[in-house]
């Protein structure tokens, strides 16, 4: 094998919790993951020198050392004296810094291509368990569908695939940085938190309108506020009928979720017309790799 042609799928989160700072700084989490019918694809092939060349559709992504890509890449031909270089094209579908893990996606994608090129025989658990080195969401995306993760996203348990429910995906003009949304989150005794117990329940039970009605996403305490366009978004989708509608990640992405898909056609279509958006898609759930 030459060359490899590889989806790398987008995430929502249908709950996000955090539960605790760790000693290292980063927070432990509860999150059930989904991934959805949003990707990106990365064409793989091998050269003959040693360079990793990296292309993109997108104009100012980063294609040098820094990309995630590239570090997966570099990784990989270190560790097994790999003397080939690769080429990549990166086909961008999935917004950037928008709370839907494209670069995660992205890298965990090229971890499977390295795999498949050069006949490293490395399973899932071996990719996640160098993935992890990466982004904390990398191990997920390696492996993609309904999911509860914890830990700082790493420790994963599969869940039962959902199959039902139409999901509109918004992502506004606006930047978030997730550096800073977890400096300025702030946890006492006063902080809501999701009901994980139940939407794992509505989850095993195929059960969208419970799902949704319970969805709830800690970290809009802090992206919210400082993001109007967020909270907008949302109340849109709920007056158009969605079941329920949080922000994904850190921000910015808004989805809701809905029963009836030409709904969600409805309000896409009107905020698309407002503007106020870098993307909008009416998808839905994908069940993984």
């Amino acid at each position: 094998m030459n060359s490899i042609s590889i989806k790398a799928y987008g995430k929502i989160n249908l709950s996000l919790d955090v539960v605790g700072k760790r000693p290292d700084g980063y927070h432990n989490v509860a999150m059930i993951m989904q991934t959805v019918d949003i990707c990106d694809t990365l064409t793989m092939s091998i050269r003959d020198d040693e360079k990793i060349n990296i292309t993109t559709d997108l104009e100012g992504l980063t294609c040098g050392e820094d990309n995630l890509v590239y570090k997966a890449i570099a990784m990989l031909r270190e560790e097994f004296g790999i003397t080939k270089g690769v080429d990549v094209h990166l086909e961008k579908k999935i917004p950037m810094a928008a709370g839907m893990a494209g670069g995660s996606a992205d890298c965990a994608a090229a971890f499977k291509g390295m795999n498949a090129l050069f006949d490293l025989g490395l399973d899932d658990k071996a990719l996640m368990e160098r993935g992890v080195k990466l982004g904390a969401d990398v191990p997920y995306c390696v492996v993609g569908g309904t999911a509860l993760c914890e830990g700082i996203g790493e420790v994963i348990t599969p869940l039962k695939p959902l199959t039902k429910g139409h999901l509109v995906v918004v992502t506004p003009d606006v930047n978030v940085s997730t550096p800073w949304v977890y400096k300025n989150l702030v946890l006492n005794d006063e902080t809501i938190h999701p009901d994980t117990e139940l939407m794992l329940k509505a989850v095993e039970d195929g059960d969208i309108k419970l799902l949704a009605e319970n969805m709830y996403n800690v970290l809009e305490t802090v992206t919210k506020p400082a993001h109007e366009v967020i909270g907008d978004l949302e109340k849109i989708m709920m007056d158009s009928g969605a079941l329920g509608s949080i922000m994904s990640g850190s921000g910015p992405t808004v989805f809701g979720i809905f029963d009836d898909e030409s709904k969600g056609e409805v309000v896409c279509a009107k905020i698309k017309s407002d503007g106020q958006c870098r993307s909008c898609y009416v998808t839905s759930f994908a069940r993984g790799y």
